[in-house]
């Protein structure tokens, strides 16, 4: 029997902007950030460059003619929902697109690319000046701090002053500027601040910075979420959160290809998604394996409760685990409910704690922690660190995990939070993988009972 087909309509995005030999940036970049966010991605390109993580050793800017034949193109034959905007190059370039978008009633984002993030100059000196007129056809100017000084004249050290360059862009008739802080050491250094204005407010959004050189695409990539979410009908403002969302976690967990820096990871959150099922199935397992084994003599009196992190999770939400708790029966153990996202709280913040000083871990469980556990802990591969909740200096469970990770050497297999007034110690023991968790736990359950025996 022949299958009726069943065909679906993304939002088409149009970007025009240069070739990226090694993958990481422009056109390649967009294409893979606009398809992992649920758009369809059509291109013109403008120029062809020889490059790879290392920098850009030849560029080839096409013929403007040949920039306008793409565009007609695409134009003629899809209903583009958004345009974007890279390396443009020269002066001409930008004078044709400027027409392109201006004829266009899609939202435009324009990303002013100038330098590379090696360093190589991308846009012709004599072609700045000309981009003025393309801002003005903005929906939304992204420039980075370098690229808002030359716009702008105003080099922004700090959040106020990439607010004046963001206001200015949007005098120059950009409905709305975001001045991307990841070039900005001002204020607090530990933090990226990227500045969103708009001709009626002002919005920061505030990341931790990622101590990493591996930020290649990073541009292309904010921009093309923005402009991809644009295509799907959210306003500026909301656009901008996720794409910044985003491209904090495509930067964090960057892929480390090439010989330089690596590039940042398009499609994270789009693999993140894709492992939610796996993961639930995994922590699913291991509460099984805890039930069939009745690990009762280490369920503390709070309950066990075991969090399952997502490769790429970053947010409790992001992490599945049973809703409410392993508890003791008169028959064994059983869970209260069945296992979701979102369900746990402290474990789950502490699991989150510790991937921030091992990415690779992915499962936590909490047990009780007695004398008897903590000699039985301390066979298992690998050390067994502690905080004390009850020092001066506690203020939160990040707090403890990461007192606990700086007093060992390497990844603890177990974190003791020694309690304090009306809180039970407890011990938290971490894994790479499910089977690793179940293996370790039930490690502890059989020497706690060969020590009751």
């Amino acid at each position: 029997m022949t299958r009726r087909d069943a065909p679906v309509s993304p939002p088409v995005v149009l970007t025009i902007a240069g070739s990226d030999s090694g993958g990481g940036a422009g056109i390649q970049a967009d294409l893979k950030t606009i398809e992992a966010g649920g758009g369809f991605g059509t291109t013109a390109i403008t120029s062809v460059t020889a490059q790879n993580t290392t920098g850009v050793e030849r560029t080839h800017v096409l013929p403007t003619g040949e920039i306008d034949a793409q565009c007609d193109a695409v134009l003629s034959d899809f209903d583009v929902a958004a345009v974007k905007t890279g390396m443009l190059a020269t002066a001409d370039v930008v004078e044709l697109v400027t027409d392109r978008v201006r004829e266009t009633a899609a939202p435009a984002v324009v990303d002013p690319v100038m330098v590379a993030a090696s360093g190589d100059r991308l846009l012709a000196s004599e072609a700045e000046s000309a981009y003025e007129d393309l801002i003005a056809e903005a929906t939304i100017v992204t420039p980075n701090a370098d690229e808002a000084a030359v716009l702008t004249g105003i080099d922004p050290a700090d959040e106020s002053e990439a607010r004046e360059a963001g206001e200015r862009l949007v005098e120059t008739g950009a409905d709305a500027a975001l001045v991307k802080g990841g070039h900005i050491a001002g204020g607090d250094s530990a933090d990226v601040v990227d500045v969103l204005v708009t001709s009626d407010s002002v919005e920061t959004f505030r990341h931790p910075r990622v101590d990493t050189d591996a930020t290649h695409g990073s541009g292309c990539t904010l921009s093309s979420a923005v402009a991809t979410r644009l295509a799907h009908g959210d306003d500026v403002e909301s656009a901008v959160a996720a794409g910044v969302d985003l491209l904090a976690r495509a930067v964090r967990y960057n892929l480390d290809v090439g010989e330089g820096p690596g590039a940042v990871h398009h499609a994270v959150e789009l693999r993140d998604r894709a492992a939610r099922d796996d993961t639930a199935e995994a922590v699913e397992g291991v509460v099984r394996a805890f039930v069939d084994r009745n690990i009762g003599p280490l369920v503390p009196e709070v309950g066990t409760n075991v969090a399952g992190a997502t490769p790429y999770a970053e947010r409790p939400g992001e992490t599945a685990a049973v809703e409410g708790r392993v508890t003791r029966t008169r028959s064994g153990v059983e869970p209260t409910r069945g296992v979701r996202f979102g369900a746990s709280t402290h474990v789950a913040r502490l699991l989150l704690a510790a991937r921030e000083h091992d990415p690779d871990l992915r499962f936590a469980a909490n047990l009780r922690y007695d004398d008897a556990v903590a000699s039985a802990l301390a066979d298992l591969n690998g050390p067994v660190a502690e905080f004390d909740p009850a020092d001066d200096r506690a203020d939160s469970v990040e707090w403890g995990v990461e007192t606990a990770f700086d007093a060992v050497d390497g990844t603890p297999a177990a974190v003791v939070d020694r309690g304090s007034y009306g809180n039970e110690p407890i011990a938290f023991v971490l894994a790479r993988t499910p089977d690793a968790l179940v293996d370790r736990t039930l490690a502890t359950l059989d020497a706690v009972e060969v020590a009751d025996e």
